[in-house]
C-alpha cells in the first residue's frame, strides 16, 4: 500500500519538524494552507519552508491550493462562529464541490506530506483532505501523521 504523511508545524520546534521529515520516507512536502508568508510562521514561511526542505531533508515543496479551505470559513472557525463539526462538514463539502479526487492525480500525493499549521491531526483540515480522498480513490493510501 503507498503511503502519505501528514505534519502540522505549530507547537513543534525547527528541529522537531525536520527530524519528523527527515526520518520518515517522505519525498515531498505538499503545502495546503491557506495563508504561507504570514511571520507568524517562523521557519514554517514558504520561502524559507522551502529552503530549509532542500538543504535539511532533501525533500521537495510542493503547493496545492485546492486544498486548502476558503478564506470565510476558516475565519467563522476560528472566530468561535462555527464548531469542528460544522466546519468538518463544510470543507468536506468544499472538497466534492471541487471534484479533488478527479483533479489530483494520487501518484503526486504518493510519498507526500501533507502540511498545514495545526499540531495534530484532530482538528485539521490536511486529515479531512486525505479521509476524502481515500473514500473516493480506488486504492486508498495508507495515512501516517507524524506529531
Amino acid at each position: 500500500m503507498s503511503k502519505v504523511f501528514t505534519i502540522g508545524f505549530t507547537e513543534k520546534t525547527a528541529e522537531s519538524f525536520f527530524s519528523l521529515l527527515k526520518n520518515s520516507s517522505a519525498k515531498k512536502l505538499i503545502d495546503v494552507r491557506l495563508n504561507k508568508t504570514s511571520q507568524l510562521a517562523g521557519f514554517a514561511k514558504r520561502e524559507d519552508l522551502r529552503y530549509f526542505l532542500k538543504e535539511i531533508c532533501d525533500i521537495e515543496y510542493i503547493e496545492l491550493p485546492d486544498l486548502a479551505p476558503e478564506p470565510a470559513m476558516l475565519k467563522d472557525y476560528r472566530n468561535k462562529l462555527i464548531d469542528w463539526a460544522r466546519y468538518e462538514y463544510l470543507y468536506t463539502e468544499l472538497m466534492a464541490k471541487r471534484s479533488i479526487e478527479k483533479r489530483i492525480d494520487p501518484n503526486l500525493i504518493t510519498d507526500g506530506c501533507l502540511m498545514c499549521s495545526e499540531h495534530k491531526p484532530h482538528h485539521c483540515h490536511r486529515r479531512i483532505a486525505l479521509e476524502y480522498l481515500n473514500s473516493c480513490w480506488s486504492a486508498p493510501l495508507e495515512i501516517k501523521h507524524l506529531f
